[in-house]
């Protein structure tokens, strides 16, 4: 009864926090359909249409938030084309309200599509509504906080639960209320000011061409800049929105949801405040490929030791980043009493090589086990769904700690010294003072495959597994990429062609970028700003070239900044996965 009571709790606290969502930055960009979406031809139509909207918005968001990456991968179409689509009947709706037969025309389609709907508010306002909250539903991108982030990320996963439906829909259902509002709002002023009804003829054809301009904005990504502006320009506005679902009720919850006890809020602290919490037992180690540096392993032959399992791949900077500090704790404790296994869980096809495994292994100078996981299935034991991350297991088999991601490397080692005294260590070092950064970036993760591809300016061009050329799109935004030349793009990849040109305009002080070369070393010119200049240390005199499957660093900048990156390809050899920045 308890758990049913905080799970019940867990869809107020969705509900709330969508209700709230209408307030942040991310969501300003579309406001302006729906309140365009309280117009309609006659009092029955305008009655009838808000139910629509917000009917189509519940059933689009929750439909597309837990089965977009689903209906993407069995269709082997990119996710905009999908935006596209909205975009396209958004621009319809705007052009009907501009041009009184067009209207006539698309009242006419929408009575005859909703045939099915029982009779009684004018069914062509509600279907009309409709067409619009579901293109809405899926352009609908909240700044989410920890529930919806929590849903979303097993949805990525093909995990979709009757709790991760029950959880979107509550979210969807809480930002209708407001939506409607606004709907409902606007239609009472229209009806209730004299100068408004007055000049109704021409307010509707201004609705109209605001519609189509949202509808262009969103078409070329200016929404995306808009959101960005704004958040530059008021770094503050919206940052409390998602406080209200940051409490200990719902990390409770998420944890239990994810089906482990490892509780979020203990993720992060020293190991004294855990002594006398015991987690899950760890579950087995499942080898999805070959063992380096050791035979395989299993946590029932380590009990009795201190286990850090890192799930990490190759090609990942962040991952790669946190390796110094476990090779350093291996050095320091590895006769105390510590293992580290080093589970390996690929991100991209290449990275199941167990020669480019090895080989890596061999470059970062690693001397503790690692292990392959190439199917994830320790991965799916773990619930895991980050890299980096790291579990730190007792002696007696526990899960006593977690971290994800960089950073907190003083309080880790904190947890292995606690944990390592539990087991009976002595002499352990007096003093911890691992080196410390800070990496600051405006531009995320971007992938060049159009399984994932989601900042391609020119994405209109793009043509999955065949040859294309593109052309420059007359604006990059910021955090936007564009293909220029001909192109062949894969689901995890973009190969271009001798002549092509990548150009990508970034917020970062580093630039990484994930290739491969094909049957020959390939080579790429990188400049910035136009010029050969900020080189990485895989770049020599304006060239990288390509020798093998790994993570290439392109750019060194003094400081972070916004910089339009540009590539030139000198044959056909190059195979791009994806961007990460520092």
């Amino acid at each position: 009864m308890e758990y049913n009571t905080s799970m019940i709790l867990l869809f107020a606290f969705a509900f709330l926090a969508g209700i709230i969502t209408v307030l942040s930055p991310c969501i300003l960009p579309i406001l302006p359909i729906v309140l365009t979406s309280s117009l309609g031809t006659s009092k029955k139509v305008e009655r009838s249409r808000p139910y629509g909207v917000v009917m189509g918005f519940i059933l689009g968001f929750t439909f597309f938030t837990l089965f977009l990456s689903t209906i993407v991968r069995i269709l082997g179409i990119p996710a905009d084309s999908l935006r596209l689509f909205s975009v396209f009947v958004i621009a319809l709706f705007g052009v009907s309200l501009l041009v009184p037969k067009f209207q006539a025309m698309t009242e006419q389609l929408f009575a005859k599509m909703s045939s099915m709907i029982p009779s009684g508010q004018s069914r062509t306002g509600f279907t009309g509504g409709l067409i619009i909250g579901l293109s809405i539903g899926l352009l609908w991108t909240p700044c989410v906080g920890p529930i919806l982030a929590s849903v979303i990320s097993l949805a990525i996963t093909g995990t979709v639960t009757i709790q991760a439906v029950l959880i979107t829909f509550s979210y969807s259902l809480g930002t209708a209320i407001p939506m409607f509002a606004i709907i409902r709002g606007g239609q009472s002023a229209l009806k209730n000011v004299p100068w408004l009804l007055k000049n109704l003829s021409n307010i509707q054809k201004i609705f109209g061409i605001l519609m189509i301009l949202t509808a262009v904005a969103i078409f070329f990504n200016f929404d995306r800049t808009f959101q960005t502006f704004i958040l530059n320009k008021f770094p503050n506005y919206g940052l409390g929105l998602t406080q209200i679902e940051d409490n200990k009720l719902v990390r409770d919850q998420l944890g239990q949801k994810q089906n482990t006890e490892v509780k979020p809020e203990d993720m992060g602290k020293p190991m004294f405040s855990l002594l006398n919490k015991k987690g899950i037992t760890a579950p087995e180690l499942i080898s999805g490929g070959q063992w380096f540096n050791s035979d395989p392993l299993t946590l029932t032959q380590l009990k009795g030791k201190v286990v850090i399992i890192d799930f990490w791949t190759y090609s990942c900077i962040n991952c790669q980043r946190t390796l110094p500090y476990l090779k350093d704790w291996y050095a320091k404790y590895h006769d105390k009493g510590l293992e580290i296994i080093g589970v390996h869980a690929p991100e991209f096809e290449f990275e199941k090589s167990p020669v480019n495994v090895s080989k890596a292994i061999k470059d970062f100078a690693l001397k503790y086990p690692v292990m392959q996981d190439n199917n994830f299935a320790t991965w799916r034991a773990y619930q895991n769904q980050y890299w980096p991350a790291k579990y730190f297991i007792d002696k007696e088999g526990f899960i006593r700690y977690t971290h994800f991601g960089e950073g907190e490397y003083d309080k880790s080692e904190q947890v292995i010294q606690e944990l390592l005294k539990e087991a009976g260590a002595a002499e352990l070092p007096t003093t911890i003072d691992n080196p410390t950064y800070t990496v600051s970036v405006g531009t995320p993760e971007s992938y060049l495959g159009y399984k994932r591809i989601e900042y391609l300016a020119n994405s209109t061009q793009l043509k999955p597994d065949e040859r294309s050329t593109y052309s420059a799109p007359l604006f990059l935004g910021n955090n936007q990429m564009s293909f220029v030349g001909n192109w062949t793009v894969m689901s995890e990849y973009a190969n271009p062609e001798k002549g092509a040109i990548l150009n990508f305009k970034f917020d970062a002080k580093e630039v990484y970028l994930v290739m491969k070369p094909t049957n020959n070393n390939s080579s790429i010119k990188v400049f910035i700003d136009d010029k050969v200049q900020y080189p990485g240390e895989d770049v020599k005199n304006g060239i990288v070239t390509l020798e093998a499957d790994r993570l290439y660093k392109l750019v060194k900048l003094p400081d972070r900044g916004i910089h339009t990156l540009r590539l030139e390809f000198q044959d056909n050899n190059a195979q791009l996965f994806a961007f990460t920045f520092g």
